[in-house]
């Protein structure tokens, strides 16, 4: 847009615009140790949309309230996903941490309309061909299996050595690839693609990923198999080699560190939250209670990048203008005071908002299949290791430096030795 119909500009940003000078750095210490107070507090002082800062400085709007969040995932016409249209390109560099997340490609993340709609039901009727009694059977092993690499010891760090790499090994088994070394390597870069650290290199490991799926794809494209990747290649919509490599990542990497986070932090609800001490050893309703509960007050994907707004519009009393970026925030929204007037959060209500809402949404049945990976996984470790308890004091664990995933940098845990 020209100036003269309002954008922002870099030297004086109107009033509304994301860049204002009340905007709030989006990171910081708050989000690893007590998020839910700082979208309290973010809440009480802009409302339900925030102006934020993302890396570098640049502005964006944190969506916090359940029915604008809402709203947004069900306006695609208003918020779309195609990144294309983003205002700030001009003040990005190549080298910026979020483009993994943001940078335009040809996934079914950003297409939109009636293209969109023919790239996720050629997920979904993948996704619908696994099935849950196999998928569960194969969690278990998977489990048994990193279970007894450790149950000797009568200690483990439950975040590397379990959490992880089950539903990564979970997933990519979905999508046949079954090899022990490729699986630890995309592990691993997922990882840092995903959530980097000191010293990654987001995007390198980006395309490390993309291009051992690459080989994925044209080996099911030569030997086909009962797995995810080749009823995508056999699909009547006939989508390119590329269009599915893009789309298998989207897959895997919603599935595997998400999936990993639920089952920590459903793991640190079992292990320092009284009310589940009673039945925690066994007792499968706790267990379930436990999964639901971590979705609304930890779930594990905090916030998501994003939207991108159509045409300028208002949205919780917020001008919002065309190209602006969007973030869903999704632990706000799920603790949102609207839903929760007395701050108690039903464990048994599944109106939460972790995977998403709207044409976008977690396609069907992914999130069934997360639900098979998780439970698996917490009820095989504590079927095998009854008498589980945490290695340190419960404030002593610290969750990782991040705005996009709510995860535990380490999980440290004690029991007694089995013999092997």
């Amino acid at each position: 847009m020209s100036d003269t119909t309002g954008s922002p500009s870099a030297s004086t940003p109107p009033p509304g615009c994301p860049a204002h000078a009340d905007a709030v750095q989006l990171g910081g210490l708050e989000y690893q140790q007590t998020p839910s107070q700082l979208y309290r507090a973010m809440r009480r002082e802009h409302g339900a949309v925030a102006p934020v800062l993302l890396d570098g400085g640049i502005p964006a709007w944190l969506v916090l309230g359940y029915p604008e969040v809402c709203y947004v995932t069900s306006h695609d016409e208003l918020f779309a996903r195609d990144s294309r249209r983003w205002n700030q390109w001009p003040n990005i560099p190549p080298d910026w941490p979020l483009l993994p997340f943001v940078g335009y490609q040809p996934s079914v993340l950003f297409t939109e309309g009636p293209e969109h709609q023919r790239r996720a039901g050629v997920i979904t009727q993948a996704l619908e061909g696994v099935d849950q009694f196999e998928l569960a059977r194969e969690c278990e092993l998977i489990a048994e299996h990193l279970i007894s690499s450790f149950s000797g010891s009568g200690q483990a760090e439950l975040m590397s050595m379990y959490a992880h790499a089950l539903p990564a090994r979970a997933v990519l088994w979905m999508c046949g690839v079954y090899d022990d070394a490729d699986v630890d390597q995309l592990v691993d870069d997922l990882r840092i693609s995903l959530d980097a650290g000191e010293g990654d290199d987001p995007v390198a490991a980006y395309m490390r990923v993309g291009e051992r799926i690459m080989r994925l794809v044209k080996e099911k494209r030569e030997r086909p198999g009962p797995d995810v990747t080749s009823r995508m290649l056999q699909h009547p919509a006939g989508l390119s080699d590329e269009e599915i490599v893009q789309d298998l990542i989207s897959v895997i990497a919603a599935a595997q560190q998400p999936t990993a986070n639920w089952i920590c932090n459903t793991l640190r609800l079992l292990l320092t939250d009284e009310r589940f001490a009673v039945n925690v050893s066994g007792g499968r309703v706790s267990v379930g209670d436990a999964l639901n509960e971590v979705l609304w007050l930890d779930t594990p994907t905090q916030n998501f990048i994003g939207r991108w707004a159509v045409r300028d519009t208002q949205l919780g009393g917020r001008l919002i203008r065309e190209g602006d970026c969007l973030v869903l925030g999704l632990a706000a929204a799920n603790t949102d005071p609207q839903i929760w007037p007395d701050s108690h959060v039903g464990a048994e209500n599944s109106a939460h908002l972790s995977f998403s809402n709207g044409e976008h949404r977690c396609p069907y049945p992914a999130p069934l299949l997360a639900d098979v990976m998780a439970r698996t996984a917490v009820e095989t470790l504590l079927e095998r290791l009854p008498d589980i308890v945490l290695g340190v004091e419960p404030w002593e664990l610290t969750w990782r430096p991040s705005v996009w995933m709510r995860g535990l940098t380490s999980m440290p845990v004690r029991f007694t030795p089995s013999v092997q």
